[in-house]
């Protein structure tokens, strides 16, 4: 019995370990906020691809098998420029306007919940804000 145990432990073990599939790894990196997908194919032991990242860059990606974590060849926003508008009218900004994506960060203008010109700095990754001036 405990020769049976070990044996199911070990069969768990690979199985957790079992590299992801070509549409495993399409799945993942959409849920990690790539678009169009495209030119999947498995090299030196890694995924690579072919996208679009959230704020529109083409990336040329590298796909950890085991888990699907991207490695982008630059620095990209999971965020699109639309989330970033939806998530600031949702916390009571109106009228944003010059919404970019530079150095890693997205910026934008509004007008705050008082109505004052506000001019915002936002983490890519979460959308959270990160200064306001």
């Amino acid at each position: 019995m405990v020769l049976a145990l070990g044996c199911a432990g070990v069969t768990m073990a690979q199985d957790q370990q079992r590299a992801l599939t070509q549409q495993e790894i399409v799945a993942q990196l959409n849920q990690q906020g790539y678009t169009e997908v495209h030119d999947v194919d498995f090299k030196d032991g890694v995924w690579t691809a072919r996208a679009h990242s959230g704020d529109g860059s083409r990336v040329k990606l590298r796909v950890d098998p085991l888990s699907g974590i991207a490695y982008p060849n630059k620095q990209v926003s999971r965020l699109s420029e639309a989330d970033v508008r939806a998530m600031l009218s949702s916390e009571d900004y109106t009228h944003v306007h010059d919404v970019d994506f530079h150095h890693d960060i997205w910026t934008a203008r509004a007008r705050n919940s008082s109505g004052v010109r506000v001019s915002l700095q936002i983490d890519a990754d979460s959308g959270r804000i990160i200064g306001t001036r």
